[in-house]
């Protein structure tokens, strides 16, 4: 490690004004909005491992829950353990897609600057926004009122001039936060966070991080941008700058995607079919949200698959026509695909589905016969 600071100057766009919305455990708060008597309790959203002989994984978990050790992508059965009287609610996308474009439809009121990260959560650059609002706070907080007007929800805002610090920023009071971090507090934010809480460091990074000596953001803060990147490569070349507040990033609210996934790591292996055939339908359902949000279809579907040995297999599968945005087409198309490649037996950490081979959804599917029954008059 470098001894002292290497002093590189870096560009920090201090003008911008950023909120990244996070809805407060979306899923489960939805279910206690419709059902009050699973409020002061511990709620789980995912199938009952008691009807399903211990199968399932958790989508999301109440607060309650969570001080209780529950989080999601933990097996159900896990989860039963550590909750023994929970709620199990089974999971209805179909609901809480429903109420995410409404909140949406809530966002659109205030910018069109929108880059939607999840059904939950995602980054609006306010700076210039359409109720001519000066202040970010006083905006965020009239989201806040609105959301929970309109559709009895709470969530967290933070506000930045960065996305990396935005984000930061709104899980750092949760539930009904509103955290600031402005340019000249952005090292004193940054400083005493976990190494974990920075954008980028997985669990496979962490252990090379502590071995090194790097536990906060303040470890961080000593190490050189070259040492950084010796030992993290591109990684460090970012850790560098988000540890000293840098972050260029545009809200990305008019990007051309090239491809569009979701995918999911489980602590518990998936090892049985029911399991599989639960997530990738529900990875299905998120994705067809993920399309139809950035109006885009495709005719590449990817399939990944992790085993729990680590071992990583991508499989893809292309058709002339376009894809259906339907939740049921891409699961069964991802199943295919399973069914061929896949070996259960070695359970599975990892599920996603991504589309790729990208267009507009005006883009449509069109089938022309080789031959004109007229074809003397077709030019």
């Amino acid at each position: 490690m470098a001894n002292t600071l290497l002093k590189i100057p870096l560009t920090v766009n201090a003008e911008r004004k950023i909120i990244h919305v996070d809805m407060d455990a979306f899923y489960a708060s939805i279910e206690e909005r419709d059902h009050p008597e699973f409020r002061h309790q511990a709620l789980i959203v995912a199938r009952n491992p008691r009807e399903t002989g211990g199968h399932g994984v958790v989508t999301t978990a109440n607060y309650v829950a969570r001080k209780l050790g529950v989080h999601s992508a933990m097996s159900a059965q896990e989860a039963q353990k550590l909750a023994p009287k929970a709620i199990f609610k089974t999971p209805d996308f179909t609901k809480y897609r429903a109420v995410s474009a409404t909140i949406h439809q809530i966002f659109h009121e205030y910018t069109d600057h929108i880059e939607p990260i999840a059904f939950d959560e995602a980054y609006l650059d306010v700076t210039n926004n359409k109720q001519e609002i000066d202040s970010a706070v006083t905006l965020a907080h009239q989201l806040q009122a609105e959301i929970w007007e309109k559709v009895h929800l709470t969530c967290s805002t933070g506000i930045s001039y960065n996305k990396f610090l935005a984000k930061l920023a709104s899980d750092f009071a949760k539930p009904v936060g509103v955290t600031v971090v402005l340019p000249g507090d952005a090292e004193a934010f940054l400083s005493p966070l976990p190494i974990e809480k920075f954008r980028g460091v997985g669990k496979k990074t962490v252990p090379k991080m502590h071995d090194l000596g790097i536990l906060t953001g303040a470890d961080l803060l000593k190490w050189s941008e070259a040492d950084l990147m010796q030992n993290f490569g591109k990684l460090g070349y970012s850790l560098y700058r988000h540890v000293r507040g840098s972050d260029d990033r545009p809200v990305e609210w008019q990007r051309t995607r090239k491809s569009i996934g979701r995918e999911e790591t489980y602590d518990a292996p998936l090892d049985n079919e029911a399991d599989v055939e639960t997530q990738l339908q529900l990875l299905a359902t998120d994705l067809v949200s993920h399309l139809n949000k950035q109006q885009r279809h495709g005719k590449t579907i990817v399939l990944k698959v992790r085993d729990a040995d680590f071992n990583t297999i991508t499989k893809r599968q292309t058709q002339a026509e376009y894809f259906e945005n339907d939740a049921t087409v891409l699961y069964e198309a991802a199943r295919e695909i399973f069914d061929v490649t896949a070996d259960l037996s070695k359970g599975v950490r990892l599920l996603g589905i991504t589309m790729t081979n990208l267009d507009p959804l005006t883009f449509e599917n069109l089938s022309l016969p080789l031959y004109s029954l007229n074809s003397d008059r077709a030019f």
